[in-house]
């Protein structure tokens, strides 16, 4: 009788421990699951804050308000940068890159920035322009913020040798020159 009991303790405590690690290796892989997703959701938000960006150059270079040779800088970086393949994250990172070169080199002045900024029209482009600049940059870290959480949780060991992330990829952070034009800074 006292045997039975202890044996019935002792498979209660290991159903019990079997549950406790099925439990935590379920929610270890919804984590992962999760992570992934925002992920993904990230990475369409930067697409969209970088389309938004050239856009906001491509409207600032066809407005006449600006130089000729700045407009031609201004309309090749916003095309090269609508036409990069979102496949590619190396080539796009680096068009992307260029673009913000273009951008701090034809906004370099902060004294024409301001003349351009007191025409109303101006006014609405240089403001558009900024906030775009500022949403890549923040649209960037988030995702490769979440990108570097993702990377650390499936280094782990439990992740690692129960294949917790399936078969989706390592995700990869985009690399590229986000930094705005300093002038545009008052404009946000």
């Amino acid at each position: 009788m006292q045997v039975d009991v202890s044996l019935a303790l002792l498979v209660l405590l290991v159903l019990l421990v079997v549950a406790f690690v099925v439990w935590r290796l379920s929610a270890l892989a919804a984590r992962i699951d999760r992570l992934h997703i925002r992920i993904d959701l990230a990475r369409s938000a930067l697409d969209a804050q970088l389309l938004r960006r050239a856009r906001a150059a491509e409207a600032l270079a066809t407005s006449g308000l600006i130089d000729p040779a700045s407009a031609i800088v201004l309309a090749r970086a916003a095309s090269n940068s609508r036409n990069a393949d979102p496949g590619d994250p190396v080539t796009r990172g680096v068009v992307e890159s260029e673009m913000s070169r273009d951008l701090r080199e034809v906004f370099a002045d902060a004294e024409a920035i301001a003349a351009l900024s007191e025409v109303p029209e101006g006014q609405e482009l240089v403001s558009d322009l900024a906030a775009a600049c500022h949403q890549v940059a923040l649209s960037r870290r988030f995702l490769n913020d979440g990108v570097g959480a993702a990377r650390l949780l499936r280094a782990g060991r439990l992740v690692r040798w129960f294949h917790l992330a399936g078969h989706a990829p390592m995700p990869q952070t985009f690399e590229m020159d986000d930094q705005a034009p300093p002038a545009l800074q008052p404009y946000l």
